[in-house]
């Protein structure tokens, strides 16, 4: 079982997403292929080295791709985390893109409400 964060890594994984979530939004739409792209949450690990990135992607239907270039990115990503966080933090975690899939459960729960 997983201990709960603690006050510090919430506090680092909230300016994370925060940070994470402008730079995918100044990239724009087109950079992905059209898909909106959302950091819907960030876990960070104890020691700070590592953070989840969960993102959301909608229409569904370009999770692959998207995932992909992502993935291709990482390290441009966190070069450009590295240079708005310079001055918060003494390492910039290594950063894990995993898919948030909530909405498309969401969607699933409701498209059986409604029959």
């Amino acid at each position: 079982m997983e201990k709960p964060a603690s006050t510090r890594q919430l506090k680092v994984a909230r300016e994370l997403q925060k940070d994470l979530a402008e730079i995918i939004r100044s990239k724009g739409m087109g950079a992905f292929g059209g898909a909106l792209v959302t950091v819907s949450e960030v876990r960070v690990s104890p020691d700070l080295s590592v953070a989840k990135v969960f993102v959301s992607i909608f229409p569904s239907e370009k999770q692959g791709p998207v995932m992909e270039l992502l993935q291709e990115n990482v390290k441009a990503i966190r070069g450009e985390l590295g240079h708005v966080v310079a001055k918060q933090f003494r390492i910039v975690p290594e950063l894990v893109f995993l898919l948030d899939t909530s909405l498309d459960y969401a969607q699933h729960i409701e498209e059986l409400l409604k029959k």
